[in-house]
C-alpha cells in the first residue's frame, strides 16, 4: 500500500499535475499502526507490486478454506490460471451455513520488472499523458470467473482441510462440536466439465450427506490436519485440550482412537511431520508446542514453551523438515529448529532461530512456501489486516540497497525500520483469517477475510522450485 493525494473529482487527464500525482508529490509506503492518514490523503494499491491481484467472495464470510490439488499441471507459470478451492462459511444463523466448492478460472496477470521502465525526460506532457493512459489500460486485469456449488453444513465451519492424496475428500470442524468427512467428487467433476461463463455460480444450497461424522470431542475445535504420508489418516483437536487420531478402516469409515492428552488448554492447530508418518505437532492456548509420536500415546515426546501467550498457528517446513514456524496471540512469530529440541520439556529459547515482532495483533495464519529452493519463504497473516511475506535467508546489504535506489530514482520512500527479511506487505482485507500458497502455481497466495477472498502474486518474489 502507498498513500497519495486524492484525485480531484473533476480532474481531466490532459495534465498529470491536476491528478495530484505530479513528480513533486512522492508516494510513501504505508505502515499500518504507525502512519495516520492526513486530510486529503487516501490509501491506494500499487498495481506494479503484483503480477496478479483479484478479489471475490462466495456469500457469507469464510474463516477457513483450502486449495485443492488438481490435474491441470504440477507446475504452472503461464497466465491465465485456474484454481479449485473449498471453503466453509460463518453465517449469522446456524441454518444458513454451507461449504462452498468453487472453481476460479481466467485468473489473469502479467510478469512485471522490479525496476519499471521509465519514459525519457525529453518527452512532452502530451506524450506523458498518452503513456499514462496506456499504462492504465495495461494495468486493468480481466475479471476472473467464479463458479460455485454449495453444500449445507450444520453450524459454522471453524476449519476445513482437503486430503492431500485425494483432494475430493474434505474434513470440516463445526462449531456444533462435530468433525465431518465429505466426498465432493461429484461437485468437482461438475465444475471441471462446466464452461467458464460469467455466471457467479448457483445460489442454491444442496443437501449432501457426509461420509462420516464424529461427535466424540467434548467441545468444538479448530485444529485438524490430514497426513501427507498415509491416505485417510487424520488428527483433530478441540477446545477442551483433547487430540484424536483417525485411522481409516475403509474408504468411508474411520476408527477414531482415544485422545492424546498433554495440553492444559485449547488445542489451536495441528501439523503432521513432512518426513515421519508417525509424528505430528500441536500448539495450544497454554503457550506451548508439543511433538507427538502416534506409537507412544498418552504423552508427547517433546514440549516447547514457545510464548507467554496463546500459540494460534503452526506450519511445518516441508522443504527443511527441521524447521517449525508458529504464530502467537501477541503478534509475534518464530521459527524453531527441531534438531535442538530434546525429549521432555524445552523452554524454547535455544531452539529459536528467528523471531519477529513486526505484527502487533494476533497471528491468524502462517505457511511456508512450497515453491522456494532454499525453503526459507513464509507467509503470515494477522488481525492487523496485513498479510506479509518473508524470506528468512535475506540479510541487509547496504551497497545493494544503494544501487537499487539509484535505479528506482527514489520513487518510493521506503521505511528504514522494516526488517530486511520482509519481502512484501499486502493490505486491503479486513479481519484476515487464513492464507494458503497454491501448491501447483508458484508465487500464488490465496487469503480469506471477513470481506472476502484475495488472490495475489507479488512481483518481487522469485520462485525457484527445488529439484
Amino acid at each position: 500500500m502507498v498513500r497519495r493525494l486524492k484525485k480531484p473529482k473533476n480532474a481531466k487527464r490532459k495534465n498529470k499535475e491536476v491528478e495530484g500525482l505530479s513528480d513533486s508529490v512522492a508516494s510513501k509506503v504505508w505502515e499500518a499502526g504507525i502512519d495516520k492518514l492526513e486530510e486529503g490523503e487516501e490509501l491506494q494499491c500499487d498495481p506494479s507490486a503484483y503480477n496478479a491481484l483479484h478479489a471475490f467472495h462466495i456469500g457469507w464470510p469464510c474463516m477457513s478454506f483450502d486449495v485443492l490439488r488438481d490435474s491441470l499441471g504440477m507446475v504452472r507459470t503461464e497466465f491465465s490460471h485456474t484454481a479449485y478451492c473449498v471453503a466453509g462459511t460463518q453465517a449469522d444463523k446456524r441454518a444458513s451455513n454451507s461449504i462452498g466448492i468453487f472453481k476460479l478460472s481466467n485468473i489473469s496477470g502479467k510478469r512485471r520488472d522490479l525496476v519499471p521502465t521509465k519514459t525519457g525526460d525529453d518527452d512532452n506532457m502530451d506524450s506523458e499523458s498518452s503513456d499514462s493512459d496506456d499504462d492504465d489500460n495495461e494495468e486493468k486485469e480481466v475479471e476472473a470467473v467464479l463458479q460455485l456449488r454449495k453444500v449445507f453444513h450444520e453450524g459454522c465451519v471453524n476449519r476445513i482441510r482437503a486430503m492431500t492424496q485425494n483432494p475430493h475428500i474434505v474434513a470440516s470442524w463445526s462449531d456444533t462440536g462435530h468433525v465431518q468427512v465429505w466426498d465432493f467428487s461429484s461437485h468437482l467433476n461438475a465444475l471441471a466439465e462446466a464452461e467458464s461463463d460469467r455466471s457467479q455460480g448457483a445460489s442454491a444450497v444442496s443437501n449432501h450427506s457426509p461420509l462420516f461424522k464424529f461427535g466424540g470431542h467434548k467441545d468444538e475445535g479448530y485444529a485438524i490436519d490430514w497426513s501427507p504420508h498415509v491416505p485417510g489418516r487424520l488428527v483433530s483437536g478441540d477446545c477442551k485440550n483433547s487430540i484424536h487420531l483417525w485411522e481409516p478402516t475403509s474408504d468411508t469409515t474411520w476408527n477414531v482412537e482415544d485422545s492424546f492428552i498433554g495440553h492444559s488448554a485449547s488445542v489451536e492447530d495441528l501439523q503432521w511431520s513432512p518426513v515421519d508418518p508417525c509424528a505430528f505437532a500441536s500448539c495450544s492456548v497454554d503457550g506451548s508446542i508439543k511433538i507427538w509420536d502416534t506409537r507412544k500415546k498418552r504423552s508427547p515426546t517433546a514440549t516447547i514453551k514457545a510464548y507467554k501467550t496463546d500459540v494460534n498457528v503452526i506450519s511445518w517446513n516441508r522443504g527443511a523438515s527441521c524447521m517449525l514456524a508458529s504464530g502467537s496471540d501477541d503478534g509475534a512469530f518464530s521459527i524453531q529448529d527441531l534438531r535442538v529440541v530434546k525429549c521432555g520439556l524445552n523452554e524454547g529459547g535455544e531452539s529459536v532461530v528467528a523471531y519477529f515482532e513486526y505484527h502487533k495483533h494476533p497471528i491468524t495464519s502462517i505457511e511456508w512456501s512450497p515453491h522456494h529452493e532454499a525453503a526459507s519463504t513464509i507467509a503470515v497473516s494477522s488481525s492487523d489486516n496485513q498479510l506479509t511475506i518473508w524470506d528468512l535467508s535475506l540479510e541487509r546489504d547496504e551497497e545493494e540497497e544503494a544501487e537499487f535506489k539509484v535505479k528506482m530514482k527514489e520513487q518510493v520512500n521506503v521505511p528504514t525500520d522494516l526488517p530486511p527479511q520482509l519481502l512484501f506487505i499486502h493490505q486491503g482485507q479486513k479481519d484476515l483469517k487464513e492464507l494458503h500458497w497454491h501448491p501447483q502455481i508458484p508465487g500464488m497466495v490465496i487469503s480469506t477475510a471477513a470481506d472476502g477472498f484475495n488472490i495475489l502474486m507479488p512481483s518481487n518474489i522469485e520462485n525457484v522450485l527445488p529439484a
